[in-house]
């Protein structure tokens, strides 16, 4: 922030205007602001805290003093600062609530306060952003977040101020730093939680009165020790967890018996186990012995089984000779039978087979045609029986169909005549339905007319009474307008305030105010009742509306149902009802006697049609019978000319086919004769060659030394069932489970009663087990219904804990060691800031000699600790208290402490940079060494564009510092600025 300019006017001991432009020391960076005692130095710090803020902190509760005693009731007060923050330029002007000359007429009048905020735009010009002092201070702490004492820490260093920071004590020290840090939100905290921890301690005990009454039930129940004074949930949930403990103590016993059980069941089973083992050994030891007595007889059996396989090698050739000996056998029989056959025929045994079989073949193909036409012979006797059947059964439907186009024609009559009859019946179905439809109409409006007479009777009484309304609302609303007029003076008196203008005679003096009769009526009043009787006249033309529709609709039911009753409107409608109902059945009789008039006619076309299909049936079946008698006579006479001696034709073929079946035969049983002699002779020799080759004398020792399959598999079975069992019995020995096995037979009886004293153990660990789990689970469930009553607490009890503890401790009670605020140890940590900036300042002033001290120590007598300054005396290496500094001492080090708060200030102010500061008095108690060291601080501070404003009498700083801005005192007593 810089400062830039200040114009005001009225304002402490400045009369007139006066301008103060500060940016002409920019490039001296350190003016003086010089003046004698009384002439306005100060004021001038004060009119910039005015502008910025509203009031100035010497004259809190005395803000009249601002406006100058020079003035005049004409002269203006008013303070105008212009101010640059981050680049950008703004310009407040403020004026002080103060006396002036009314504008007409003698005297004067107070004079509100003002303020007006204006922004410079981009072309140079002001605008207005704020109007009244409430709107321009909004926006000013938006543009510039430092509260008015840090202000005053920052950028004014008031006269005889800033060294009360250094000597202050802790209290008054927290003090400042809130004010400037705005820590009181951390107080408020702290009220808030001790407040918040009073609350739940009342809540807390009373639910733990609840608690107690079900802890005594929870004891009693369960037969438990008395319950503490203030039983809490671990309470109940100690007690469930000694239960469990023993329970689950209990599982462990139970287990380890399950694991004695267990490792006697091993020991039973091991003893079993080598029991059954010494018995696999002895067994297999005895099939051993019995294998090697069946040795012998088993060799023998494989030798036969070798002599077997031999003779199975030899026995396929064998068994082929005697399959082609009885082949050339049968054949042999075959051929004597068929030459037996063939001489029975009368036929001698020098006779040629081949001419013989010839002539037969002849005389068999010449019977061929013939013995078709004697196999068509039946189906021809079958074709005309049918066709006799076909020409009967032609005549009686055509009898029947003839009968039935006779009888058709009277039936067409009868159903035209009742077609006739009936469409006259149905010609009045439309009148007969208007006339219903009139009756029902006159019905239904005879209906809404009682029904609208009852509406109207109602709607008449509600216009009625809504008529009454409409007339007292309007009375009313005229009264209260002849009120209302007859009572505006009086009205006008309550307006009249003395010393102001009356708004009709504009007197200042009110002598006779006129007196108000009764109770005034005001415009509110007045809308009221106009509204009232508004609203009851919509009320009145809403019935009028209603009455006048139910009257429109009466008189158009009347209109309708006319002058007949509704009992006599009910009988005309009944009677037009069963008269349509009578046109409605006719109608539907009209269409089915057309149906069946339709049916009728086509069935007559569809009888004439098919007499004259019947005839013309007849007439076919008829020629095809005479056509099939004529082939069948042609037939027979060619059949019985081939007959010869025998019944039919297909004897006489039978006969001849069967002869040269015989000579067939014969030929054939010749041919097989000779094959199978050749083959006989071919099996004889190779039978031979396998005999001498598998060592055979002759086939009779082959045939007694082969086996049948079933022998040899026997055999095989057996000597395969020998090695294995050999080797079974061989390999048991063997193996490697039964070696090591002790030579006498192992006792089971110990370990059966070590394994039934195991289980017995193991029965009653689970029963105590399963005791102490029954009633675990039975408190269990006892602490769960007490836990439903108190798990509410819990979060009670917790929330409770944690905001009291944290409520000592933000309050510097224990657990807090150091006794320590919250709002303190915040504070704590910017001074921490504070001293460390104040420092650089401090040694370079003090040649290194003299640093400040952060002590958080606590203080005897239970006072508050941890925002006290030491000074630590480099000379010495001793801190000491910040009282035992000389005033020059003071001076230097509460002007380091200034610069570092103000630098800790602007950052807290959201990095601020501040260009402007003013230093009111103090130089005066440093010697000159020392002066001259702390305007070279100073000076280090011009960096970076900063204007320092220092006021103070001292002349050595007059002549080290040329730029000056003059207060003078004029021979009126008033101050100007030069």
């Amino acid at each position: 922030m810089k400062i830039t300019r200040l114009r005001l006017a009225g304002f402490g001991p400045f009369k007139n205007e006066q301008v103060v432009d500060f940016e002409r020391f920019d490039d001296d960076g350190i003016f003086l602001i010089t003046g004698k005692t009384g002439a306005g130095k100060s004021s001038i710090l004060d009119a910039i805290c005015f502008a910025l803020y509203g009031h100035v902190p010497r004259f809190i509760g005395a803000e009249q003093q601002l406006r100058s005693d020079h003035c005049a009731p004409e002269d203006p007060s008013f303070v105008e600062l212009e101010f640059r923050v981050h680049e950008q330029d703004y310009r407040v002007y403020r004026s002080p609530e103060y006396e002036r000359s009314k504008k007409t007429g003698s005297g004067v009048t107070t004079a509100a306060p003002t303020a007006f905020l204006h922004i410079r735009d981009g072309e140079g010009g002001w605008r207005g952003i704020a109007a009244k002092p409430q709107a321009v201070g909004l926006q000013l702490s938006a543009i510039l977040p430092l509260k008015e004492g840090q202000f005053l820490q920052v950028i004014l260093l008031a006269q005889n101020r800033f060294q009360d920071f250094l000597l202050a004590k802790t209290e008054d020290r927290r003090t400042v730093l809130r004010t400037l840090f705005g820590t009181m939100r951390f107080e408020q905290l702290e009220s808030a939680l001790d407040e918040r921890r009073k609350n739940l301690g009342d809540r807390l005990a009373g639910v733990q009165r609840i608690v107690a009454e079900h802890a005594a039930a929870a004891a009693q129940q369960l037969r438990l020790a008395e319950p503490p004074d203030e039983p809490g949930l671990a309470w109940f949930v100690a007690a469930r967890d000694d239960l469990n403990r023993d329970r689950d103590s209990a599982a462990e016993r139970a287990t380890g018996a399950a694991q004695a059980f267990d490792g006697a069941a091993d020991s039973r089973r091991a003893a079993e186990e080598t029991e059954r083992r010494q018995a696999r050994r002895a067994l297999a030891a005895n099939n051993l012995d019995a294998l090697e007595d069946q040795r012998s007889h088993m060799e023998a059996q494989r030798g036969a089984l070798r002599l077997a396989g031999r003779a199975a090698r030899v026995w396929p050739h064998v068994r082929s000779h005697r399959a082609a000996a009885a082949e050339w056998q049968q054949a042999v029989d075959a051929e004597t039978s068929a030459r037996a056959a063939w001489y029975a025929e009368g036929h001698a045994s020098h006779d040629p087979l081949a001419p013989a079989m010839d002539a037969l073949i002849g005389r068999l193909g010449a019977l061929v045609g013939v013995l078709s036409d004697e196999e068509a012979l039946p189906e021809l006797d079958r074709e005309l029986s049918g066709l006799s059947e076909e020409l009967s059964r032609c005549a009686g439907d055509l009898r029947s169909a003839q009968e039935r186009v006779d009888a058709l024609p009277q039936q067409i009559d009868y159903v035209t005549t009742q077609l006739a009859a009936a469409t006259v019946a149905a010609a009045g179905h439309d009148d007969a339905e208007k006339a219903l439809n009139r009756a029902l109409d006159s019905l239904a409006a005879a209906h809404d007319s009682a029904r609208c007479e009852a509406e109207l009777a109602v709607a008449g009484a509600m216009l009625s009474e809504r008529s009454r309304r409409t007339a007292t609302a309007a009375v009313e609303y005229d009264e209260l307008v002849t009120r209302r007029f007859a009572g505006h003076a009086s009205e006008l008196a309550t307006q009249l305030v003395d010393g102001e203008a009356c708004a009709v005679c504009g007197s200042l003096i009110h002598p006779a105010p006129a007196a108000a009769e009764g109770e005034l009526v005001g415009a509110v009043d007045l809308e009221q009742a106009r509204e009232a009787m508004a609203k009851a006249q919509t009320h009145l033309t809403e019935s009028e509306e209603i009455v006048r529709g139910i009257s429109h609709r009466l008189a158009q039911a009347q209109a309708v149902a006319g002058a007949s009753g509704i009992d006599e409107l009910t009988l005309h409608a009944s009677a037009a009802r069963t008269k349509l109902a009578a046109a409605a059945a006719a109608a539907a009789l009209l269409t089915d006697l057309a149906e069946e008039l339709s049916a009728l006619r086509s069935d007559f076309d569809g009888a004439q049609a098919r007499v004259v299909a019947l005839r013309d049936a007849r007439d076919i079946a008829a020629g095809t019978q005479r056509e099939r008698a004529g082939r069948r006579v042609g037939l027979l006479e060619r059949v019985k000319a081939h007959r010869g001696t025998y019944d039919t034709v297909t004897e006489h073929v039978s006969e001849l086919q069967r002869e040269l079946d015989c000579a067939r035969t014969l030929e054939n049983a010749l041919t097989l004769s000779r094959q199978r002699g050749d083959a006989e002779d071919a099996a004889l020799v190779a039978l031979t060659a396998q005999l001498a080759e598998e060592s055979f004398d002759d086939e009779s020792a082959a045939v007694s030394a082969r086996l049948d399959s079933s022998a040899v598999d026997a055999l095989e079975t057996d000597v395969r069932g020998y090695d294995a069992d050999m080797a079974a019995a061989r390999g048991a020995l063997a193996d490697p489970d039964l070696r090591d096995l002790p030579l006498k037979p192992v006792d089971c009886g110990p370990s059966l009663t070590a394994f039934t004293a195991a289980r017995a153990a193991l029965d009653d660990s689970l029963a105590l087990q399963g005791s102490l789990a029954e009633r675990a689970g039975q408190l269990s469930a006892l602490v769960l219904e007490v836990t439903r009553h108190i798990t509410a607490t819990e979060g009670l009890l917790a929330e409770h804990a944690q905001v009291r503890q944290l409520a000592d401790v933000v309050q510097g009670r224990e657990p807090n060691t150091k006794r320590m605020r919250l709002e303190t140890y915040v504070l704590a940590a910017q001074l921490e800031e504070i001293v460390v900036a104040a420092n650089v300042r401090l040694r370079t002033m003090t040649s290194g000699r003299y640093t400040l001290e952060h002590d958080d120590s606590r203080v005897k007598g239970g006072a508050r600790s941890g925002l006290g300054l030491a000074i630590r005396d480099e000379f010495t290496g001793q801190a000491r208290a910040t009282h035992s500094l000389s005033g020059g001492e003071t001076f230097l080090a509460s002007l380091a402490l200034a610069l570092g708060l103000a630098e800790a200030v602007a950052a807290q102010a959201g990095g601020i940079t501040l260009d402007t500061l003013f230093v009111d008095e103090g130089f005066g108690s440093l010697d000159s060494e020392t002066l001259e060291t702390a305007m070279g601080t100073l000076d280090k501070l011009r960096a970076g564009g900063r204007t320092i404003g220092l006021i103070s009498h001292v002349e050595s700083m007059k002549e080290q510092i040329p730029a000056r801005l003059s207060i003078d005192v004029t021979d009126a007593g008033h101050s100007e600025v030069r």
